[in-house]
């Protein structure tokens, strides 16, 4: 959503010269400094090897990063902050100077505040972790206009390599799980001496340890000694071994003695009478009854005679979490004092579920922008009640009411639109189906989501269009990072009435359009795949890649042939459209810091219409342009291909759509103060036809087809406050697809000229991040 904005601008010469003074005196800070002290510049490290070293690169940003203290930052060679931390201090501030102060400034470091040994002591001590015992460092500073650096000098012995692993003891039930684990270390014969990945290798033990009922197994009962008498050069055994001081429970498995359920724990009250189901060993307990013992069952993964199992218990909560009925899900075990089964101890497990309200009410008044000039309020109302019929089932009925018209005059008429919608949501957390399935999936549990809904949109002067779509499917996530949804079942039913004469010549004129709107049956399967670790703020390196598939029409054809149907283009009177559609959506983050990254976004979709169809459903079929494609055209105001509408018209809106669209976007987040950020960013793509169309010339994809990309690029501002953001993008055009050849770059930038900002300025609003 977005819309075109009126922009002022100061003249170019005067913003430079302003620019470069404040850049002069960013540069003056020296004078500012106190008497005898020097302003900290940084420290620089130098390592000298005695032979190569492997994964030098790793142990050389180890140390960097133990060099205190951090010299002040510099912006463009520049010390802005501490410019703005000398220059803004005055006896009476303004509002000005004291927000750039607070924002902008930056305390000075001072020479006279670095440690050099304590340093060295840092270094040597990092050093020693990493097997390069006996290592030297050596320190030295220089002095400059009032200015002082100091440097390392680190000169690395041969580290220590390892020769062999070993855990040698036997005589406990613990030491054979131990031995059986060893092989799956990540430190091998080889390897340097590592404190960090003897750190690592607990955990791991630990971790895997209680996944086999090592419920008071603890990281520090493990201790690491290293052999070097053997050898005459730098090589060491290394040996895993238990604390003498390890308590017996620390190293006893425990068995699950009973389990107990409490399905409504925080509005129960349990007394004598409190009812009590047994399914397969699990005791339920409920006063008011809430859920039906044998569903709840099918989400727990600890089984009563097993071991006690950490990785069990924890996707168990993670199973009755993902029904979504519950606030919270607390699964506590307590040990049964005195009593053993065989050598093992005894544990009993009482999980404690404390749901949501079961019913709600949501209303929710949007104002809604477009860049095609429309705006117009919408009314949302969403009803939802969970746990329907006492197996997690979510029920969701959503109202919509919304009115657009067009706010700014232009050639286009007629395009004022009101809309109505009801969609109901059945979600059971469960696989539904004919034939019984018991699901496997340990991380989350597949929901089957059936859902039926109807639209009604008048769009004024031009038709009337009313839909009613069903589908039926599953969704689920396999683990953190991926998500898959397939629908089986996916129909949609357009109808299209109360044609003007306008739209009317509209279709005459693109055989194309009146065929994508007669299309009225749509019945097909799609399946949506994600894999996203884009949320991941601590990875340098992150990715995201959605699948969407859509296939449509290939049933109907068949029943048909089954069935003997009269019309093989028709299913029951009706038009169907045939069609295989699929699109890829790759994005890419590289994070320089949390908030400072470069984001990189490629997509591509096509749409492949056959047998009875020439071109994709109109609600089916590609736009580009907009808040989140190619910010520097309107939306649905670029391509197909090359053509050019002879004007800004009704029609325009209808044509300017293809089976094809490919799309690239680079864009630089970067941090300006608080919950203000900033962006520059670059755009490029268009859409193109399968087939050719004689309504719309220069559409249809073809060899050359990367000459018919448009692209553009602008600033943008965000007000990004975590769970809500809102996006300012200004963009301007640098390539015009429907340009003659030679002419489609831009080449005269007339900022001064307000006619020319005023066509080439494309200012965007909308929520959320682009990609």
């Amino acid at each position: 959503m977005s819309t075109n904005r009126f922009l002022h601008f100061y003249r170019i010469p005067m913003f430079g010269l302003l620019a470069l003074s404040w850049l002069v005196a960013a540069c003056n800070v020296s004078k500012h400094l106190p008497e005898g002290e020097l302003l900290y510049t940084g420290a620089d490290l130098e390592i000298v090897q005695e032979e190569p070293v492997k994964k030098i690169k790793a142990v050389r940003e180890e140390l960097q990063g133990l060099l205190r203290p951090k010299p002040n930052n510099k912006i463009l060679g520049q010390y802005l902050g501490l410019w703005a931390y000398f220059n803004m201090q005055k006896d009476h501030p303004g509002f000005i100077n004291r927000f750039i102060y607070k924002k902008l400034g930056e305390e000075p470091v001072y020479f006279s505040q670095v440690q050099p040994e304590k340093t060295k002591e840092l270094l040597l001590n990092r050093l020693d972790n990493n097997g390069f015992f006996y290592a030297e460092v050596v320190s030295t500073s220089s002095r400059t206009n009032k200015k002082a650096d100091i440097s390392y000098r680190v000169t690395l012995p041969a580290p220590y390599i390892l020769r062999d692993y070993h855990y040698e003891r036997d005589s406990l039930p613990i030491d054979k799980h131990l031995k059986e684990l060893l092989p799956g270390s990540k430190i091998e014969k080889g390897d340097r001496f590592s404190l960090d990945e003897m750190k690592a290798e607990r955990e791991r033990l630990n971790t895997a340890l209680k996944n086999r009922g090592f419920y008071n197994f603890n990281p520090d009962y493990l201790i690491f000694e290293a052999d070097t008498n053997q050898y005459q050069g730098r090589e060491f055994d290394l040996y895993l071994r238990l604390k003498e001081t390890v308590p017996e429970e620390g190293i006893l498995p425990y068995q699950i003695r009973s389990i107990r359920v409490f399905p409504n724990y925080s509005l129960d009250e349990y007394g004598p009478g409190t009812d009590t189901t047994r399914v397969e060993g699990v005791e339920f307990i409920q006063e008011q009854f809430s859920f039906k013992p044998e569903l709840l069952r099918q989400y727990l993964l600890i089984e009563k005679g097993g071991l006690f199992d950490s990785q069990q218990s924890r996707l168990t909560s993670n199973r009755l979490s993902g029904i979504g009925n519950y606030r919270f899900v607390n699964i506590r075990y307590t040990e049964v004092a005195g009593e053993k089964e065989g050598e093992n101890g005894l544990l009993d497990a009482k999980v404690y579920l404390s749901p949501l309200d079961k019913r709600s009410i949501r209303a929710e008044l949007q104002g809604i922008s477009k860049s095609n000039n429309f705006a117009g309020p919408a009314l949302l109302l969403n009803y939802r009640n969970r746990n329907l019929f006492y197996g997690g089932e979510t029920f969701n009925l959503t109202g919509k009411i919304a009115y657009e018209s067009q706010i700014a005059s232009g050639a286009r008429e007629g395009l004022n639109a009101f809309e109505f919608g009801l969609k109901g949501d059945l979600i059971f957390p469960r696989v539904v189906f004919p034939i019984p399935i018991k699901e496997r999936f340990a991380y989350s549990v597949p929901k089957t989501k059936i859902s039926l809904g109807s639209e009604y949109q008048d769009r004024r002067d031009l038709y009337r269009l009313n839909s009613i779509s069903a589908s039926y499917g599953y969704f689920w996530n396999a683990n953190r990072f991926v998500y898959h949804e397939i629908t089986p079942i996916s129909l949609n039913f357009v109808n299209l009435s109360n044609t003007s004469a306008e739209f009317e010549e509209i279709l005459d004129n693109n055989p194309f359009l009146r065929q994508s709107f007669e299309q009225q049956f749509i019945a097909g399967i799609t399946y949506n795949y994600a894999f996203n670790k884009l949320m991941d703020k601590y990875r340098t390196h992150s990715v995201y890649v959605g699948v969407n598939m859509d296939l449509a029409g290939f049933g109907l054809r068949f029943a048909n042939n089954v069935f003997n149907g009269s019309d093989p283009n028709t299913f029951l009177g009706f038009t169907f459209a045939q069609y295989n559609k699929g699109d890829v959506d790759f994005r890419y983050y590289l994070r320089f810091t949390e908030e400072k990254l470069l984001a990189l976004r490629l997509f591509g979709g096509a749409g492949l219409p056959y047998g009875n169809s020439v071109s994709l459903p109109f609600v089916k079929q590609y736009f580009s342009g907009g808040p989140n494609s190619v910010r520097a055209f309107r939306i649905r105001s670029l391509g197909p291909g090359s053509f050019r509408p002879d004007s800004e018209s009704t029609a325009n809106f209808f044509d300017q759509a293809g089976d094809v669209r490919l799309e690239g976007n680079l864009e630089f987040r970067f941090p300006i103060f608080s919950y203000l950020k900033g962006a520059v960013f670059a755009d490029a793509g268009n859409v193109w036809l399968i087939n050719e169309n004689e309504a719309l010339p220069g559409g249809k994809l073809g060899k050359d087809w990367y000459r018919e990309l448009g692209i553009g690029a602008g600033l943008g501002l965000r007000i990004d406050i975590e769970f809500f953001v809102l996006r300012f993008d200004l963009a301007t055009p640098l390539r015009r697809p429907y340009r003659e050849e030679g002419q489609r770059w831009e080449r005269d930038f007339r900022l001064g000229d307000s006619d020319w900002r005023k066509e080439n300025f494309i200012f965007n609003f909308a929520i959320g991040y682009p990609f």
